[in-house]
């Protein structure tokens, strides 16, 4: 295997993560697993953890099976795959729960274009507190309308 198609199948794995997470935000916790993502929406507990948190086991589970699969099972593809679903955990976690809800405060002070194309994406999607009428599922790709603002 190459240096090149290994980081190839890093990058390609990190770019279907954010379809993924856009589908799975769209169709799974605004659809049959509202229940789960619905406090992410209404701030009313009284908790620093919200049953949303629950979404981020599913895809470390699956990155965690890419890890397995090429230590234990010699399925070469499965560390960059891993490693990619990862490197998409990590980055939505620094994007999503900590700069743009705060949940550590870090990243308070960055304003730049797509900092604040990340933020009024983020925030037209939360002015809908139904699992309908959603918008803007994404999160590291926002539509190109929010950076023209």
């Amino acid at each position: 295997m190459t240096t090149v198609l290994w980081i190839l199948i890093f990058i390609t794995t990190f770019c279907i993560m954010e379809f993924m997470a856009w589908f799975t935000h769209k169709y799974v916790m605004h659809g049959f697993l509202w229940k789960l993502h619905k406090d992410h929406h209404h701030k009313n507990h009284g908790s620093w953890w919200e049953r949303n948190d629950y979404f981020f086991l599913f895809y470390a589970l699956v990155s965690i099976s890419c890890f397995l699969g090429w230590s234990y099972f010699g399925f070469w593809a499965g560390l960059p795959i891993g490693l990619g679903i990862f490197a998409y955990g990590l980055a939505y976690f620094f994007v999503h729960d900590i700069f743009i809800h705060q949940r550590f405060k870090l990243f308070r002070n960055a304003n730049n274009w797509y900092a604040r194309a990340i933020r009024r994406a983020h925030k037209i999607h939360h002015k809908h507190l139904g699992k309908e009428k959603g918008e803007c599922f994404g999160m590291l790709f926002p539509p190109l309308k929010y950076f023209k603002k």
